[in-house]
């Protein structure tokens, strides 16, 4: 029996698109669940952009006001793809509505947003997802299984990074990502999030951390209010020019829970890596290794009793891998960033219809906030500083 979800998203940037075409295909890739995403409203305070949305992906209506999106009966979801200053409030009244949220990282502006956010959804009883999607690369899915199954042996080495060039441009404008006041933490929120989360899922919790932090390009080009996204270029020498006020970025070691000894590191400004979200995974019987960059690969070092073929494999995405099968019925056809975001909007509405929590969840996105409290910490006592949980009760 199919269930029909009424989804509504609030702001309709890049990922407000992305996440409005994902559901739109969840009828299509995912034929057999009977989830029919139902898309009754789009939110965006620029008339403009909610219009074409709701022209582009068939919403029922659109608004300016983001209020409507929470207060129409028929939206069961609400997606939030806001500047991260609007995520807290808009967030908290969606959870005293009863609705289910699914908000992108960081979720809050800070640490202690996020544990607000968490906390009135708890609250509230309702179901809650998170951005991670790099989580959802078929081999990275694979890679865990091979880490629970014990493969690896004993875990040892974590090297996690997110290291991308999107705001390398120093003519590259000032979006809302690099202003303190709009989206709150700079690297350490945008970037280092996804590299925390896929720590925490591969390698265990964090225990502690010492890191530092640092800012490259320090005025960039003002953006032109409701157009281009953080990639856009602006006029350079001679515009008008604003201050960044948020890190460019972020490093530190880290020491887990259970004994890892790792590194985290992060940064939106380097030449040369272009989205390499990556990680290395070492242990008494075997590594692990991966790049977003090549996100349909795997490199295995698994060594068998013949030296003769003691070395790393690279495995290449396949049917055995979890979520390739519902895409391609055959080995080595590349998945993509949009592919991953489909996988993560099915998963989050299939929690929705069977009414149970899934992961990631806003509990997941708390565990990452509590790193990157202890990160700003960190910087402001140039030491070592324990995760320490910030849950609200």
């Amino acid at each position: 029996m199919g269930k029909t979800i009424g989804v509504g998203v609030i702001g309709m940037g890049w990922m407000g698109l992305v996440h409005s075409r994902s559901y739109r295909l969840i009828p299509d890739r995912y034929a057999e669940s009977g989830i029919q995403p139902r898309l009754i409203v789009c939110a965006d305070d620029v008339e403009t952009r909610a219009r074409q949305a709701n022209e582009r992906f068939g919403f029922e209506r659109h608004t300016t006001d983001w209020k409507q999106v929470i207060d129409d009966p028929q939206v069961e979801i609400v997606v939030i793809t806001t500047p991260n200053i609007m995520h807290r409030e808009v967030a908290c009244a969606a959870a005293e509505a009863g609705k289910h949220i699914f908000c992108e990282k960081p979720v809050g502006l800070g640490p202690q947003e996020t544990a607000d956010i968490e906390h009135a959804a708890r609250k509230a009883g309702v179901l809650s997802g998170v951005g991670y999607n790099y989580r959802w690369a078929p081999v990275v899915q694979y890679a865990r299984q091979l880490v629970q199954d014990g493969k690896l042996g004993d875990l040892t080495h974590y090297r996690g990074r997110f290291l991308v060039g999107y705001g390398r441009n120093p003519s590259g404008v000032l979006s809302w990502r690099f202003r303190q006041e709009l989206s709150g933490l700079g690297t350490l929120g945008d970037l280092m999030s996804h590299a925390i989360d896929m720590a925490h899922m591969m390698a265990g919790p964090i225990g502690r951390v010492t890191a530092n932090r640092h800012t490259f390009i320090k005025k960039r080009p003002l953006a032109v209010e409701g157009q281009g996204t953080h990639f856009s270029v602006g006029q350079g020498q001679g515009g008008p020019m604003g201050d960044v006020t948020n890190e460019d970025y972020v490093s530190g070691l880290a020491q887990f829970a259970n004994g890892v000894q790792g590194t985290i590191e992060a940064c939106r400004v380097i030449f040369g890596a272009r989205c390499e979200m990556a990680f290395e995974l070492h242990g008494t019987q075997g590594s692990l290794s991966w790049n977003f960059e090549r996100m349909n690969e795997l490199n295995v070092y698994l060594p068998q009793d013949d030296s003769n073929h003691d070395g790393p494999v690279q495995l290449y995405a396949a049917p055995e891998h979890p979520g390739y099968a519902d895409f391609y019925p055959g080995p080595a056809l590349g998945m993509s960033y949009d592919d991953l975001k489909l996988i993560e909007a099915f998963r989050f509405a299939s929690s929705v219809a069977a009414g149970q929590q899934g992961a990631p969840g806003f509990a997941e996105a708390l565990a990452v906030a509590d790193v990157q409290d202890a990160i700003q910490r960190s910087w402001e006592s140039e030491s070592w500083e324990d995760v320490k949980t910030i849950r609200r009760e």
